[in-house]
């Protein structure tokens, strides 16, 4: 096994709300458990309210009540301890300088009453431990090789066109040269053609400072041209695992296969059908695999227990009774999925 940079127990985040008496929880991130390793790039995938954004807030320290860290480990091989663990100043200590973030629109991250340059200033001169002249002759190299001119420091943000503010975010990001990159959607409010630029500039940015990244977006075309392996999240939990080229080849838990078909195809003129229902309310979860409500294949046994994150024979992850009954002789491929009942996807 390749040394972790970032390990994920039995990870589980709620929001937890109280009114007239009440307790209410929304079980956003629910015992997930995953490991990034060093260099890689780790892909989560899903449809909205999956729990994509809110692990990655929890990952990132970056919980604002009524959210709530109830129970698991988060470890980085920078750190000698647990996330959590750390105190207000040791996290500021490591945001920015070890675990950076790019957001999904530069404008969270950009003051649009202030200078790029302040921003530059504000977020990243504290951890590199230069003069103000020695550290913004380092910004200017970084934004050059990022393709980026110098003069746009001088710009406000609402000057910059939206593409060009991404870049920023990502330059922002990544000048203090981070172990750790969060990406959270990065290129979704971007069209086709400056996202794939700004796709390839993450990519050749990871690269070159030997960073490992968490990329998330529901967008599965983006996976396919970014990352190394992926994660399937459904209702608040992890439900398939594995390289990306071969969940793209062969996805394994049926919502996967419903992802993967779903994509368009040049040349395919065959209708798309959708997944029929809808994702579970995640304040009062469905008993048992929270998926079984949409399965064409779910059993009583999906409606009464939930199914285990199982590592099979080819060191992919998935969490379906269907795929473990399967005979271990043989791996579970999209024929062997084709069945009446699954042609109603």
């Amino acid at each position: 096994m390749e040394e972790a940079a970032l390990s994920v127990q039995n990870l589980r985040a709620y929001y937890v709300t109280g009114h007239f008496g009440m307790q209410r929880e929304v079980r956003a991130v629910d015992d997930v458990s995953l490991s990034v390793r060093k260099n890689e790039i780790y892909g989560i995938a899903g449809e909205s309210s999956c729990g994509k954004s809110t692990f990655i807030k929890t990952v990132a320290a970056a919980i604002r009540p009524p959210l709530r860290v109830l129970g698991g480990s988060i470890k980085y091989s920078f750190l000698d301890r647990d996330l959590y663990d750390l105190d207000e100043r040791k996290l500021a200590d490591i945001r920015w300088n070890h675990l950076s973030f790019i957001p999904q629109g530069s404008m969270n991250v950009l003051n649009p009453v202030r200078r790029i340059r302040e921003s530059f200033q504000d977020f990243a001169f504290p951890h590199m431990g230069l003069g103000r002249s020695e550290f913004f002759d380092v910004v200017n190299r970084h934004l050059e090789r990022l393709q980026l001119s110098p003069s746009i420091l001088s710009a406000f943000p609402h000057e910059l066109s939206g593409g060009m503010r991404q870049r920023v975010a990502i330059a922002l990001a990544t000048v203090c040269r981070p172990e750790f990159i969060i990406a959270d959607e990065p290129t979704t409010a971007l069209d086709v053609v400056v996202q794939k630029d700004v796709l390839a500039l993450i990519l050749e940015t990871q690269r070159e400072i030997g960073s490992s990244m968490i990329f998330v977006t529901h967008d599965l075309t983006v996976h396919a041209n970014i990352s190394n392996r992926l994660g399937i999240m459904y209702a608040g939990r992890l439900i398939e695992e594995g390289p990306t080229r071969e969940i793209f080849h062969d996805p394994l838990h049926p919502y996967s296969r419903h992802l993967v078909a779903s994509l368009p195809r040049i040349g395919d003129l065959t209708p798309k059908i959708a997944l029929t229902g809808a994702p579970p309310n995640l304040a009062q979860p469905p008993s048992g695999c929270r998926f079984h409500p949409r399965c064409p294949l779910a059993t009583d046994l999906c409606r009464q227990a939930s199914p285990e994150l199982t590592t099979l024979s080819s060191g992919r992850r998935v969490a379906c009774y269907a795929v473990a009954s399967a005979p271990a002789t043989r791996p579970m491929t999209n024929d062997r999925m084709t069945n009446d009942k699954f042609k109603s996807f």
